[in-house]
């Protein structure tokens, strides 16, 4: 059976934040640093929410129903992209899925739905390096080019 690509709706929020929870797992145990904090119900309230609200759009992979990937986006602006642009904060394939066109399919989903939206990009924060240069690799096969230094947050109270 094909693998088939929806826009997830609010009642997907369970599935996009166990799938959340699946991609932080796997970023810390490869950097062996627990860089994030994930709460399976706070995830899903705030995915819920979002999607509701519009702003943070969820492209979901199924296999026969059963969830292997999923790509989140939502609207940024910045002048130096001379218009509004897509960010992807999330993207994971399990691992069982992956080099099988998975990923390449919700990119091509992600690529149409910026276009549809008038988007002149779409932006992309690759989890660290070297740990996952598999993962930036994959990216620059499909398009992407390397734009500058590293990501940084800085905690707010």
């Amino acid at each position: 059976m094909p693998i088939q690509i929806t826009q997830a709706q609010p009642d997907d929020a369970a599935v996009v934040a166990t799938l959340v929870g699946e991609l932080l797992r796997e970023i810390m145990a490869a950097i062996n640093d627990k860089a994030f904090n994930f709460h399976q119900a706070d995830t899903e309230a705030r995915a819920a929410a979002w999607l509701r609200d519009g702003c943070y759009s969820v492209l979901v992979a199924r296999d026969g129903g059963e969830p292997v990937g999923f790509l989140a986006l939502y609207q940024s602006y910045a002048l130096y992209t001379e218009g509004a642009y897509g960010t992807i904060p999330e993207f994971y394939v399990r691992p069982a899925y992956r080099s099988m066109g998975v990923g390449a399919a919700l990119l091509a989903q992600a690529r149409r739905l910026g276009q549809l939206r008038g988007w002149r990009r779409l932006e992309v924060t690759t989890p660290p390096l070297p740990e996952f240069d598999r993962t930036l690799a994959f990216y620059q096969r499909e398009g992407f080019s390397i734009s500058g230094g590293r990501k940084l947050k800085l905690e707010l109270p």
